[in-house]
Formats: structure tokens, C-alpha cells, sequence
């Protein structure tokens, strides 16, 4: 019969292993290596922390971007990102899911640089079977390149909510009774790319990419997908298996409708559905939407 110091220290042993094995389990749900992979950029994009880690960098020849190696129709899809530090001008960090073909469907976070000092501004838009032109802006309640923050997108059928640090601060409602196209039948990919842009992304092109500052880098970790993969013509949610897929019906709640309105009165800089100049014969229809 084993002594109790012989069951106690293998009761210890198996923890150590149901532990270990956990972290594995964490460790590899957040992958770049098995998740995406690097598209262009001829070496400027790496993949670090036996890979924890995935950085994007930028000079005066050329940008860089990954993308997912999957497909998804609908998804909860979370990635912490640092941005481009000081100088960050003419730079642009763009972060979003898009389909292929002219009449794609794309849902948008991308984060134009500033000069030292001045704030980001995250430009976000949706467009719908090719179509665009559903842009906001706002800046940031904090600076976006101290540390990693969390930038989510919540895609299911019946909206889009985009969401900073898990405060909402954009939706896109399921408008397709009031016939506004929805994105819902094209699988999106993952994709983010850092790029210059100073013909318009900062002041409208008035402050140019100062290239004594390169090379420029942003940094990404902690990538989560809840989502519907999509592949060879059918949804990983269309089996009937037993699983947590909570936000394939999450909406906003009270307290969400709240956070956005707080986010939109302080800290949004530009409204499509305001822009009277730009839309001279009526706005859109889903801006007359509650």
C-alpha cells in the first residue's frame, strides 16, 4: 500500500501536469504560426515568442501584412495591437475582415498616425456587396502605443458591433427589411497590413512620413477567434455539437447602448450620417435608424 507522502506527491504531479497541459491548450488557441500567415512585406513582418508575438514594420521601401489562414462566417474576433510609437505620420495600421471580389463585403478598423503628441485617430467602416462610404472616427480615451489594448469585432447575423477594451463603440444593425444589404453570406478572412498613406491619412495629406523615423512597427498578441469557420462550402456551426456559440445571438444590452452613446458624444470626430456636405441629396438609409 502507497505511503500518504507517496499519494500526496502524485496527486502533486498530476496538478502540475492538468496545469501544464491547460497552458499548452492557451498558449496554442492564441498562435500566429498556426493562425495566419505573413503575405507580403519580404521579411518586414515577423513572427516572434514562439508565436506569442507578431510584429508588422514599415520603411521607405515597403509595408508589410498577414493574414488568417481561415475563413469565418460569424465570429467574436479579438487582437491586442500596440502602435506605431512617436512619429507616426503618413503611417497607417489597418486591422480588418474582408471577402474577395468586386462586391465584397469588409468591416474596418484602421488607425491613422499622428505627429508626436497629437492623438491616433481609429477610422472604422463597413461596406456591404461592394459598397462603402459608412465611415466614423474617434480618437482614443488613451494613448494606443504605451501598451497592447484589445480591438474586437462581434459579426453575426443580426449585427456589428465594434469594440474597444470591451466598450462597445460602433454598430451596424441587420437593416435587411429596410433594404440595406448586410454582410452575411460571404466567409471573411483576417487580414492587417501596415502601409504608408501620408497622401491622405494624416491631415489630409498635409503632413507627409517623416522616413528618418523608420522603421516604423506595431505589434500584435493575444489573437481570439469565437467564430463559425468556414470551409469548403459549410459552416463549422451548422453541426448540432454542443458548444458555447453565446455570441452568434449577443446584442447590445442597456448598459452597451450606454458605453457607445458615452463614446460617440465624447470621443467620436466624424460622422457619416452628419456629413450634410458629402451626402447634399439625403444620408444613407440605415442613418434615419435608431
Amino acid at each position: 500500500m502507497a505511503s500518504r507522502s507517496t499519494l500526496v506527491a502524485t496527486k502533486n504531479m498530476a496538478m502540475v501536469f492538468l496545469l501544464s497541459s491547460c497552458l499548452l491548450l492557451a498558449a496554442s488557441a492564441g498562435n500566429f504560426y498556426q493562425d495566419f500567415d505573413i503575405t507580403w512585406g519580404d521579411g518586414r513582418a515577423k513572427i516572434l515568442n514562439n508565436g506569442e508575438l507578431l510584429t508588422l514594420s514599415l520603411d521607405k521601401t515597403s509595408g508589410s501584412g498577414f493574414k488568417s489562414k481561415k475563413q469565418y462566417l460569424f465570429g467574436k474576433i479579438d487582437m491586442k495591437l500596440k502602435l506605431v510609437p512617436g512619429n507616426s505620420a503618413g503611417t497607417v495600421t489597418a486591422y480588418y475582415l474582408s471577402s474577395l471580389g468586386s462586391a465584397h463585403d469588409e468591416v474596418d478598423f484602421e488607425f491613422l498616425g499622428n505627429l508626436s503628441g497629437d492623438p491616433y485617430i481609429l477610422h472604422t467602416n463597413v461596406f456591404t456587396q461592394g459598397k462603402g462610404n459608412r465611415e466614423q472616427q474617434f480618437y482614443l480615451w488613451f494613448d494606443p502605443t504605451k501598451d497592447f489594448h484589445t480591438y474586437s469585432i462581434l459579426w453575426n447575423p443580426q449585427t456589428i458591433i465594434f469594440s474597444v477594451d470591451g466598450t462597445p463603440i460602433r454598430e451596424f444593425k441587420n437593416s435587411e427589411s429596410k433594404g440595406i444589404p448586410f454582410p452575411k453570406k460571404q466567409p471573411m478572412s483576417i487580414y492587417s497590413s501596415l502601409w504608408n498613406a501620408d497622401d491622405w491619412a494624416t491631415r489630409g495629406g498635409l503632413v507627409k512620413t517623416d522616413w528618418s523615423q523608420a522603421p516604423f512597427t506595431a505589434s500584435y498578441r493575444n489573437f481570439n477567434a469565437q467564430a463559425c469557420v468556414w470551409s469548403t462550402g459549410s459552416s463549422s456551426c451548422s453541426s448540432n455539437k454542443s458548444s458555447a456559440k453565446s455570441w452568434l445571438t449577443e446584442s447590445l444590452d442597456a448598459t452597451g447602448k450606454e458605453k457607445i452613446k458615452w463614446v460617440q458624444k465624447n470621443y467620436m470626430i466624424y460622422n457619416y450620417c452628419t456629413d450634410i456636405k458629402r451626402f447634399p441629396q439625403g444620408f444613407p438609409p440605415e442613418c434615419s435608424l435608431s
